[in-house]
C-alpha cells in the first residue's frame, strides 16, 4: 500500500475511534471526519458535496423501500404476530428436543420474512417466547440465547435493511441480494435449531423434557393463523423473485397488507399505528444519516485512493484468496464486538469491497457472507443489540445472561460462512435464476 494511502487510512480510523470514544454516534463521527478530510486533502468548497449526496440519496426512489419494509415489520410486531407464530410453531415442532427453543427459532425465521430488523425480530418473538420457556423450566440464559440467535435471521432472510444498505454502498442489485439471502437464511435457521437441540441433549439442565399437549382442532387453528402471514410473505418476496415487482413496489404491497392483516385481527389501533409510524421515521432517519455520512467518507477516501490501495496491497499478498477472505471475516467479527451491524457496513464495506472484487469473488455472494458475519455482532458482548433489546423486552432478563446463552450459537453462524465458502451456489442459485 502506498505510504500516503496508509497514512490517510490510519488517520481516518484513528479519528473515528476517537469520535466514538467521546460518545458521538457513528454517523456523526464519519460525517465530521469526512468533512475535515475533504477540506484538508481536497478543497474547502468540496465539502458542499455532502449536501448533494444528502439530496440525491433522500430523493432516491429505490430507498423508499426502507420505510415501507420497516413499517410492515413494525405494524405486524405490534399486532401480536409474535405470539401467533410461536404458538403455531410449537404445535408443529412439539416432538423435537428443546421444542420451545426450536419453535422460537422457527417463529423468528417466519417473522424475519416480513421484518428486516434483527432487534425487532428478537423483541417481537422474545417478549412472549422467553417467559413461556422459563415457565416450562428452561434455563433463562439458554432461552435468551436461542431467541437472540433466532433474531439474527431478521437481517438474513429477506427483506433486510442491512442488505439494502450493502446494495446502495456497492451498487449491487437489491432484488438479487434478497434472492441470495433466502436459502442461506433457511440453512442458518436449521443450523441454529440443530444447535439448540444439541445443547438440550448434552446439557440436561438447559431444557426440560417437554410434553406439549394439543387441544382438538389446534393444528387447524394454527394453520388458519399462519396462512394470511404466509400469503403476505409469498406475495411480497415472490413478486420480487418472479420479476413482477421491484423491491419498492413489493414493499408498498407488504406495508398495505400488514395493515390489512392487523385490521382483520382488530389490533390496528391509533396507538399501534402511531407507534409504528414513529419507529419507522426514527429507523429511516438513522439509515439515511448513516448512508449519507458513509458515502461522504467514502468519497473522501476514494479521492485519495485508499480503497484502491488497500485492494492492491491485499490482493498482492503471497496468500491464497480464501486466506485473505478469512482475515476479512475475522476482522468483521472482532469489530462486531464493539459496533452495531449497520455501522460495520458503512465503515468497512467501502474499504474492503474493491479487494473482494479484485480477488474474483461475486459481489452478491460476498453480501451474504458479510450479512451472516455482522449477524454475530448482534449477539456478542459488549455491544450486542439483541442482548440489550431482550433485556428490555423480557422482565428480569440481564445482558450477562443473554450473552452467556448466545455464545454457543456463534459456532453455527461461523459454520454457515464456511459452508457458503465451500458451496457458493447456495447463495447464488436464486439470483442466477433471476438473471
Amino acid at each position: 500500500m502506498e505510504a500516503e494511502a496508509a497514512i490517510v487510512l490510519a488517520v481516518f480510523l484513528g479519528g473515528l475511534v476517537l469520535a466514538l470514544a467521546t460518545g458521538a454516534p457513528v454517523a456523526v463521527g464519519m460525517g465530521l471526519i469526512g468533512a475535515i478530510g475533504v477540506a484538508f486533502f481536497v478543497s474547502v468548497p468540496a465539502v458542499a458535496q455532502i449536501a448533494n449526496l444528502a439530496f440525491a440519496e433522500s430523493a432516491s426512489f429505490i430507498l423508499v423501500v426502507v420505510p415501507l419494509f420497516v413499517l410492515m415489520g413494525e405494524v405486524l410486531a405490534r399486532s401480536g404476530m409474535g405470539e401467533v407464530l410461536f404458538r403455531a410453531a410449537r404445535v408443529w415442532l412439539r416432538g423435537l428436543p428443546a421444542a420451545s427453543a426450536v419453535s422460537t427459532i422457527g417463529a423468528c425465521a417466519i417473522f424475519s420474512s416480513v421484518c428486516g430488523s434483527s432487534p425487532v425480530t428478537a423483541a417481537t418473538i422474545g417478549s412472549f417466547a422467553v417467559p413461556e420457556m422459563v415457565r416450562q423450566g428452561y434455563r433463562r440464559s439458554f432461552a435468551l440465547g436461542a431467541t437472540a440467535a433466532g433474531g439474527t435471521l431478521g437481517i438474513l432472510i429477506p427483506p433486510s435493511v442491512p442488505m439494502i444498505l450493502y446494495g446502495v454502498l456497492t451498487e449491487s442489485s437489491i432484488a438479487e441480494l434478497f434472492a441470495a439471502g433466502l436459502l442461506p437464511g433457511l440453512m442458518m435457521a436449521a443450523l441454529l435449531a440443530a444447535t439448540a437441540m444439541l445443547v438440550a441433549h448434552f446439557d440436561r439442565g438447559a431444557a426440560p423434557r417437554e410434553v406439549i399437549e394439543i387441544k382438538p382442532g389446534e393444528r387447524g387453528r394454527s394453520l388458519r393463523d399462519l396462512v394470511p402471514v404466509l400469503l403476505l410473505v409469498g406475495g411480497v418476496i415472490g413478486s420480487i423473485y418472479a420479476g413482477v415487482a421491484t423491491p419498492t413496489e413489493a414493499a408498498a404491497v407488504g406495508a398495505a397488507g400488514a395493515m390489512l392483516l392487523a385490521l382483520s385481527w382488530r389490533r390496528l389501533t391509533l396507538e399501534v399505528f402511531g407507534a409504528s409510524l414513529d419507529r419507522t421515521v426514527r429507523t429511516t432517519a438513522m439509515f439515511l444519516l448513516l448512508l449519507v455520512s458513509g458515502l461522504f467518507a467514502t468519497f473522501m477516501l476514494s479521492r485519495l485512493g485508499v480503497p484502491q490501495a488497500v485492494a492492491e496491497a491485499l490482493s498482492g499478498l503471497p496468500l491464497p484468496p480464501w486466506a485473505v477472505l478469512a482475515a476479512i471475516v475475522a476482522t468483521l467479527v472482532v469489530l462486531g464486538c464493539f459496533l452495531d451491524p449497520m455501522s460495520i457496513l458503512v465503515i468497512m464495506v467501502p474499504i474492503l469491497f474493491p479487494t473482494v472484487v479484485a480477488l474474483g469473488y461475486d459481489p452478491i455472494w460476498f453480501g451474504i457472507i458479510v450479512t451472516i458475519t455482522i449477524e454475530i455482532a448482534a449477539i456478542t458482548p459488549p455491544v450486542g443489540f439483541n442482548l440489550f433489546v431482550l433485556r428490555a423486552a423480557v422482565p428480569g432478563a440481564s445482558v450477562v445472561e443473554a450473552a452467556r446463552g448466545s455464545l454457543v450459537f456463534v459456532l453455527p453462524m461461523l459454520m454457515g460462512v464456511v459452508i457458503l465458502f465451500l458451496f457458493p451456489g447456495i447463495a447464488l442459485l436464486l439470483p442466477g435464476m433471476m438473471r
